[in-house]
């Protein structure tokens, strides 16, 4: 199968060959001539398999040949870097059409958003910027012809499917609707289940991630974990790697550590401005940086195919989580490398992504490390652990006294601590 046989529209086709696009994708096969017959679609698929190309590019030969000007293709995204990607992907495949796309997402000007809705035929939104605009009037959506949720299980995990609800009130009732999802919980089952008319479902890749990514386990002590990376990286035969923390301190600082030791890294998380996020996000893509260090949340809406290495510095909360960062690596029938540092205290999650997997991952040592070294006496740690400073009395003590405690100032001085000391037995409340 090639893209001919989807018979686009000449300027489609022409955007696709400029892209260079020339066998569908599992997803694209499948999913693309749903879309083109109008029906309403729940997509299972993973992250790189291909499935913005599934979905823009039936859009994009819908909206040909009517009127423009108006927006009549919406498509919602959980974070603005993967309402840029895209984006970007419309652009580019619609290079040949006058259609009009415009991103709208918090952390910029609204102004200028505004101006351009106006005049755009396809809205790739936020929900709450797009709320925002609903709101004020600023845009129209009486016109809309199509509703498209993409990464629906992120938009889930961040909160978003309540303002989902709100949004669909103000669209038109009869419009067709696309629903993308890497997982499929409850709460997306029933959204799913509120907001499609008679779905076809289609699923590619959901319980197992690309084959074209090998996997590696290194264990090591959580203080050994920086010294062991850049072990790693200079044994490491690496062209462009993404490197994954649990928190957005630790990706800053182990972004420093990186650059003082001569690498080409920079930190992506969530304190950064719109500006330096794009930054950091052009100059990975680009090849300015080697290495981009980052969280989850700020991670998502990556789109470089020449990665090379995903590395989970942390280990992720869930074997899903698992899934969608190597996903990163391996993509348009590249080979990756996904290596993950473990501690004593992941062997849980160890198993449940063996389960996932579908096979034990191989553990690695490197022969050259010193695994021994002891973990660095910090002045006062004893008496930290052993006797809590006074903001933080009461938390081992009676129930009235931890409630007395207020909230932010409990995790603010336990994050601290983990921080400081790799020590994950106090749990964040």
């Amino acid at each position: 199968m090639n893209f001919e046989t989807f018979n686009f529209h000449p300027s489609v086709a022409a955007g696709v060959a400029a892209a260079g696009y020339e066998t569908p994708t599992p997803i694209q096969a499948r999913a693309i001539p749903q879309v083109s017959n109008g029906r309403d679609v729940m997509g299972l698929a993973q992250t790189g398999t291909g499935k913005t190309a599934a979905f823009v590019l039936p859009i994009l030969n819908r909206l040909m040949g009517s009127k423009h000007g108006c927006v009549r293709a919406l498509i919602m995204a959980p974070t603005r870097e993967l309402a840029e990607q895209i984006h970007q992907a419309i652009e580019t495949l619609g290079r040949k059409t006058r259609i009009r796309s415009v991103t709208v997402y918090g952390g910029v000007g609204i102004n200028p958003q505004i101006r351009k809705l106006k005049h755009s035929d396809i809205v790739v939104a936020c929900p709450g910027r797009l709320l925002d605009h609903i709101g004020r009037h600023s845009i129209d959506l009486s016109q809309l012809e199509v509703l498209v949720i993409d990464e629906a299980h992120e938009m889930f995990d961040m909160g978003f499917l309540p303002d989902i609800r709100r949004i669909s009130k103000h669209l038109p009732i009869k419009r067709q609707t696309l629903l993308f999802s890497a997982t499929m919980p409850p709460e997306i089952r029933r959204l799913a289940g509120d907001i499609l008319r008679d779905p076809v479902t289609v699923q590619v890749g959901i319980t197992a991630p690309a084959d074209t990514v090998s996997h590696a386990l290194y264990p090591v002590a959580q203080h050994l974990k920086t010294a062991l990376l850049l072990k790693l990286l200079g044994n490491t035969n690496t062209k462009s790697v993404l490197v994954f923390t649990r928190t957005k301190h630790r990706a800053k600082s182990l972004g420093k550590k990186l650059v003082a030791a001569g690498y080409r890294s920079a930190s992506l998380q969530g304190n950064l401005s719109q500006a330096r996020r794009q930054a950091a996000m052009d100059g990975f893509r680009n090849g300015t940086f080697q290495i981009l260090v980052a969280t989850d949340i700020a991670a998502r809406g990556i789109d470089v195919t020449r990665i090379s290495h995903v590395i989970n510095y942390d280990i992720p909360s869930t074997p899903e989580a698992y899934i969608h960062r190597i996903g990163r690596t391996g993509r348009a029938t590249r080979s990756g490398e996904a290596f993950t540092l473990v501690t004593g205290e992941d062997k849980d999650m160890v198993r449940a992504i063996n389960r996932i997997i579908g096979s034990k991952i191989e553990q690695r040592t490197l022969s050259a490390f010193d695994y021994g070294s002891p973990a660095p006496n910090r002045e006062g740690r004893s008496q930290w652990i052993g006797k809590p400073q006074r903001k933080l009395s009461g938390v081992k003590k009676s129930r009235n006294k931890t409630k007395s405690l207020p909230k932010f100032l409990f995790r603010q001085n336990v994050t601290e601590y983990r921080e400081k000391t790799g020590d994950m037995a106090i749990p964040l409340r």
